[in-house]
C-alpha cells in the first residue's frame, strides 16, 4: 500500500529514545485510516509504559465511505477498531486478518459490479451489522458504538458526522478521456491514484453536522492531535464538517500535528497526488502552512517533521507554528509512543 521511495532509518541509526512524558487526562485525535489507526496504536502504547489515566477520543474521517452491494462500507472507522481491536490485517494495514474472499469471487462469477471493490467475507459481517442497525434507524455514531462492544478498542471512537458525507475525485476517466467526478474509493482502489485528478468535492457537506460528540471532545480535551493522515481526504475531510474548524479555533487545547510527508513524498496512500490538485506543495513545510497557525485563524499550534526535514523547522515557525525535528518512522509500537510523546512535549 505504501509507495514512497524514503528508506526508514535502521535502529542503529535512531537517536536515543525520547522522553516518555505523561499524556494529559483528555486527548482527541482526528483520524484517518492507517495512518491514524497505527499512531493511536503508540499513543496508547505510551499511555500503558507511563500508567496515564488518559482517555482518548478518536474524531474518525467517514467521507471514504462508500455503498457496495447494498452494505454500508465505512473503510476509516473500521480501520481504526480493527486495528486497536486486534483484528485487522497488519499486511495489508487494512480489511479482517485470516480473510476470506469466497463472496467476492462468488459476485465476480454473476459479472456484480464494482469487481473492482472487493469486500472479504469476514468484513461483510461488520457491513451487515451496520447496514441492519442504520436500516432500522439508528445514527452512524450509535452504530459504531455498538460494534466497538465487540472490538474494545481502548477509545471513544466518534464518526465525524451522522449524516451521508461523500468524497468525490474529478478525474480523467483512462478509458474515454472525458473529465467524470468519481467515488473515492474508484480513484484510489480502482485506479490506484495513476489518473489525472482535476479536484476534490466533498458531497453532502454543507448539510453535515457534526457527530454526538464531536465538538465536546475537542471542547474539552487537554490536547489535540492531528496524526500523519491524509491532509486533503482524511483531516481535510474532518476539518469541512460546518462547526468543526470553529471548535478548533476556541478550544484552550493546544493542537500539534504530525507530518505525513517525509522528505518530498507521502508515506502512504496518495496526498502527494491529491496535494497537487488543491496547489500545495509537497512538503512538510508545506502542509503545516496548508494547515496553519491557529493565531492567524489556521488549525495548529505545533507540527513535528521528520529529522530528514529538519532544515523547515525554522519555515514552520515563521509561519506562527511551533516546530521540532524527530523520527517519525511508525517502525513499531514504542518508535511510535516516542513520536507521540514528542508531540504532547510540543503541546506543552
Amino acid at each position: 500500500m505504501s509507495d514512497s521511495p524514503v528508506t526508514p532509518p535502521s535502529d542503529a541509526a535512531r537517536p536515543p529514545l525520547l522522553p516518555p512524558g505523561h499524556p494529559p487526562a483528555r486527548l482527541t485525535v482526528l483520524s484517518g485510516g492507517v495512518g491514524g489507526a497505527r499512531f493511536i496504536q503508540g499513543l496508547l502504547r505510551l499511555i500503558e509504559r507511563t500508567g496515564s489515566d488518559t482517555t482518548v477520543t478518536v474524531i474518525a474521517n467517514t467521507g471514504d465511505d462508500i455503498w457496495v452491494h447494498g452494505l454500508k462500507v465505512c473503510p476509516d472507522l473500521d480501520t481504526v477498531m480493527y486495528t486497536l481491536g486486534d483484528g485487522i490485517d497488519t499486511e495489508r494495514g487494512w480489511g479482517r486478518r485470516e480473510e476470506t474472499w469466497n463472496a467476492k469471487e462468488e459476485l465476480a462469477a454473476y459479472g456484480v459490479e464494482p469487481t473492482w471493490f472487493g469486500l472479504g467475507d469476514r468484513d461483510i459481517a461488520t457491513h451487515l451489522v451496520r447496514t441492519q442497525m442504520l436500516e432500522a434507524g439508528y445514527p452512524l455514531s450509535a452504530v459504531t458504538a455498538a460494534l466497538c462492544k465487540r472490538w474494545e478498542p481502548g477509545v471513544e471512537l466518534l464518526p465525524m458526522t451522522d449524516d451521508r458525507v461523500e468524497t468525490h475525485v474529478v478525474i480523467d476517466d483512462p478509458e474515454t478521456g472525458e473529465r467524470r467526478a468519481v467515488h473515492f474509493q474508484e480513484y484510489w482502489v480502482r485506479h490506484h491514484a495513476e489518473v489525472a485528478a482535476h479536484a476534490v468535492v466533498p458531497i453532502g457537506m454543507d448539510a453535515a453536522k457534526p457527530g454526538p460528540g464531536v465538538l465536546e471532545a475537542i471542547r474539552d480535551a487537554d490536547v489535540v492531535l492531528v496524526p500523519p493522515s491524509n491532509p486533503v481526504v482524511s483531516v481535510g475531510t474532518i476539518l469541512a464538517v460546518p462547526g468543526i474548524r470553529e471548535a478548533l479555533a476556541a478550544t484552550a487545547a493546544p493542537v500539534v500535528g504530525v507530518s505525513g510527508i517525509i522528505g518530498a513524498d507521502h508515506v502512504h496512500g496518495m496526498a502527494r497526488q491529491l496535494l497537487g490538485v488543491i496547489g500545495v506543495e509537497v512538503s512538510a513545510a508545506g502542509v503545516a502552512e496548508h494547515y496553519g497557525a491557529r493565531s492567524s485563524a489556521g488549525l495548529l499550534d505545533g507540527w513535528l517533521v521528520d529529522t530528514v526535514d529538519g532544515g523547515s523547522v525554522s519555515r514552520i515557525e515563521a509561519a506562527g507554528i511551533r516546530s521540532r525535528a524527530v523520527p517519525l518512522w511508525m517502525t513499531d509500537h514504542d518508535a511510535t509512543a516516542d513520536m507521540v510523546a514528542a508531540a504532547l512535549e510540543l503541546a506543552r
